[in-house]
C-alpha cells in the first residue's frame, strides 16, 4: 500500500491517544457498550491506565525523578569539589586543581538539565503542540560541549605538566582527594545513567557519561601522585594524556547518543515490538508505515493498519482503538499513538490514495 496521510476527522479512522477511551461519539449504543466492556476487561487482566491525565502524571513523575537525581548529583559532586579544593590549597597540586575544576563543572551541568526537566512539565500549547520535551535534547548539546571543554582542559594540563614539572607536597592528601573524586564521580555516573535509562532521557545519560570522564581524570591524579612518590615526575602528565584519549571516547559516545535523539533515531527493536503487537490485533490484515520519535523521555507513535473494506466507520474506528491499545501495552514509555486505518483493495475498487500520489513524488 502507499503511505497514507491522515483523513479528515469526519472519516473517523484516526485515533490519537490524547483523549480518553470512553469514546462517546455517535457510534451507536451497542458499539459503545461493547467497546467499554472490552476495554474494562482488558484492564482487569492487565492493569494499565491510558487516560490522558494519567499519562501526563506519568511524564511528570519521570521529570520529578530526573530532577531528584540531578539535585542529589549536584550535592555529591559539590561536596567532592569542596574537599578537593581544600587539598589543592594544601598541596599545590595543579593536576588536582584541574580535577576539582572538572568536578565543579560536572556539578554545574545539572543546572541546564534541571531547567529542561522543569520546562518539560509545561503543557503543550498551540505553538508548541508536542510540548517542551525537546528541551532535554538542547540540554544534551550543552552537556556534550561541557565534556568537550573538559577533555581540552585535561589535555592542556597534561601537556603543561609534561613541559613544566612542578613539585607536589602532601601526596597522601592528594591521593585521598583523587580517590574521593573518583568514587564520587563514579557513583554519580551510575546513578544518572541508571535513572536516564529508566526514564528514557538521553541528556541525563550523557550527563552520567560526563561524570564518568571526571572519574577517569581523578584516577590520573592518583596515578600521577604515585609516580611522583616514586621519583618519576613525568608519570602524571603521561597518564593524563592517556586519560584524555579515554575522555574523547566517552565524548564520542555521548555526542552520538544526543545526535541520534535530535535526528529522531529510534531503537529498531521498538519498531519490531510495535509491529508484532499490531499483528496480534484481530481484524488487522496488514501493516503500513510504523514511526516513532522521542519527545524528551516520552515516546509518540504513528502507525497505519490495513482492514477489510467492508467495515463501517464505527468498526474501523474501534479497530484503530484496539490497535492503539495494543501499542501502549507493548512499547515501554509510549504515551500516545495515532493509528490510521486503510482498507484492502480489490478489482474495481478505487484507490483512495491516488490523489496523493503526486504529493509523494514531489516530496
Amino acid at each position: 500500500m502507499t503511505e497514507s496521510t491522515q483523513p479528515s476527522e469526519s472519516h473517523g479512522h484516526d485515533h490519537e491517544h490524547g483523549h480518553a477511551h470512553d469514546h462517546d461519539h455517535d457510534h451507536g449504543r451497542g458499539g459503545v457498550r461493547w467497546a467499554r466492556m472490552r476495554h474494562r476487561l482488558a484492564h482487569v487482566l492487565t492493569p494499565h491506565s491510558h487516560e490522558a491525565m494519567d499519562k501526563v502524571d506519568a511524564v511528570m513523575e519521570t521529570s520529578r525523578e530526573g530532577v531528584r537525581t540531578l539535585w542529589i548529583s549536584l550535592g555529591t559532586l559539590g561536596l567532592t569539589a569542596v574537599v578537593q579544593a581544600a587539598i589543592v590549597a594544601l598541596s599545590g597540586s595543579v593536576a588536582l586543581l584541574g580535577d576539582t575544576i572538572h568536578n565543579a563543572a560536572d556539578a554545574l551541568t545539572a543546572l541546564p538539565l534541571g531547567v529542561a526537566f522543569v520546562l518539560g512539565r509545561r503543557a503543550a500549547s498551540r505553538r508548541y503542540t508536542y510540548g517542551y520535551g525537546r528541551a532535554e535534547d538542547l540540554a544534551g548539546i550543552a552537556i556534550v560541549l561541557t565534556i568537550a571543554a573538559s577533555s581540552a582542559l585535561a589535555a592542556y594540563e597534561a601537556v603543561d605538566r609534561l613541559l613544566n614539572p612542578q613539585q607536589v607536597t602532601h601526596l597522601w592528601a592528594v591521593a585521598f582527594a583523587a580517590l574521593a573524586g573518583f568514587a564520587g564521580n563514579e557513583w554519580v555516573a551510575r546513578y544518572r545513567i541508571r535513572t536516564g535509562r529508566k526514564i528514557g532521557s538521553a541528556a541525563l545519560i550523557a550527563d552520567g557519561l560526563h561524570a564518568r570522564t571526571d572519574g577517569f581524570t581523578s584516577l590520573a591524579v592518583l596515578l600521577g601522585a604515585g609516580g611522583v612518590a616514586l621519583g618519576w615526575r613525568v608519570a602524571d602528565p603521561i597518564i593524563g594524556l592517556l586519560i584524555t584519549v579515554a575522555i574523547l571516547v566517552v565524548l564520542r559516545d555521548a555526542a552520538r547518543q544526543v545526535y541520534r535523539r535530535l535526528m529522531d533515531a529510534i531503537d529498531p527493536e521498538l519498531i519490531d515490538q510495535a509491529e508484532s503487537a499490531l499483528r496480534t490485533v484481530v481484524g488487522v490484515r496488514g501493516l503500513g508505515p510504523v514511526r516513532m520519535r522521542w519527545i524528551g523521555h516520552a515516546l509518540r507513535a504513528e502507525a497505519a493498519i490495513v482492514v477489510d473494506a467492508q467495515l463501517t466507520v464505527v468498526q474501523a474506528h474501534q479497530l484503530a482503538v484496539d490497535a492503539e491499545h495494543a501499542l501502549l501495552h507493548a512499547v515501554p514509555r509510549l504515551t500516545a499513538a495515532t493509528v490510521h486505518t486503510d482498507h484492502t483493495l480489490s478489482a474495481g475498487v478505487h484507490d483512495p490514495h491516488a490523489s496523493l500520489a503526486h504529493h509523494a513524488l514531489s516530496g
